[in-house]
């Protein structure tokens, strides 16, 4: 009886230890598996706060640009939101209301100086006064400008400076893209200038990089000039004083019959190539090896 009390105890015994070997087992591996998802979850927040703050420099990055340069007004916050982005309109704005931005220092220092707006473009048909009949002054201008009540009054009068400006020197000089038509509209201006029609005037179709750097690209013409001497020297002295750069490339002279002067020429134009801005896109990796 003492004998099957002892084995029955034992085997109790055993069972016990087995109970107790499964429940140590059960914890280490619920141990090792809530030890591995805290690791992985703090690997998670880690890797997900980093591509938040990345993201944040980003925006906050565009957010500086567009606040500096002066496309919007001053965000009500330290970055733009949606709403005021949606509602941005660059052509509305008083530059009264951005001051220290580019586009507020530009036309506080350039546009604002009365040297170079005092005759305005006389080309422009629209910078005719319509009640005077005389070119809009720098003065009649700026108050135009001024005294703008609405967004949509506001942008014509920009447009209106922007056209009879004297600083549209500059863009007229050289173009930003390549346009043959305003090249030849250009030289024939200069004909008519000159009081003689061309023979021939025509683009050769060819471009290239020009000798002043990657970002002056040419533009090439052909043309040829039959009329007396005087009037061909005039026509040559014209395209020198353009505003629009030439670069007589080839050209040959000959005297024809009656004491007429024959041109035969190829010129080039310039033109600035169009900048891009494009997106860069930044790669984040969670593994500590990669490079990022």
């Amino acid at each position: 009886m003492a004998k099957e009390v002892a084995i029955e105890k034992r085997a109790k015994i055993s069972q016990a230890q087995q109970y107790v070997l499964l429940a140590v087992l059960g914890a280490s591996i619920f141990l090792g598996v809530a030890i591995s998802l805290i690791f992985y979850f703090i690997k998670q927040i880690s890797f997900n706060s980093e591509v938040i703050a990345e993201e944040d420099k980003s925006i906050v990055s565009y957010s500086n640009a567009i606040r500096d340069i002066g496309v919007c007004k001053k965000p009500k916050g330290s970055i733009y939101s949606d709403e005021e982005l949606k509602n941005c309109r660059p052509d509305s704005i008083d530059v009264s209301s951005i001051p220290g931005t580019l586009r507020a220092n530009i036309i506080d220092n350039l546009a604002a100086n009365t040297a170079l707006n005092s005759v305005p473009k006389e080309s422009s048909s629209g910078c005719i006064n319509p009640f005077t009949g005389k070119k809009y002054s720098y003065d009649e201008l700026n108050e135009i400008y001024n005294n703008a009540d609405t967004d949509d009054d506001l942008v014509k009068a920009s447009e209106l400076i922007q056209s009879c400006s004297a600083l549209r020197i500059i863009p007229d000089a050289i173009p930003a893209f390549r346009n043959e038509e305003a090249l030849l509209s250009s030289l024939n201006k200069i004909f008519l200038l000159t009081g003689i029609e061309p023979e021939t005037l025509s683009p050769t179709g060819a471009s290239g990089e020009s000798n002043y750097g990657a970002m002056l690209k040419s533009i090439s013409v052909r043309l040829s000039v039959e009329s007396e001497t005087p009037t061909t020297v005039g026509f040559l002295e014209n395209v020198e004083r353009s505003i629009r750069e030439f670069n007589i490339e080839r050209a040959t002279i000959e005297w024809a019959q009656g004491g007429k002067l024959v041109l035969q020429a190829q010129a080039s134009a310039f033109y600035m190539s169009p900048s891009e801005l494009s997106e860069t896109t930044q790669t984040i990796k969670a593994s500590k090896g990669t490079k990022r």
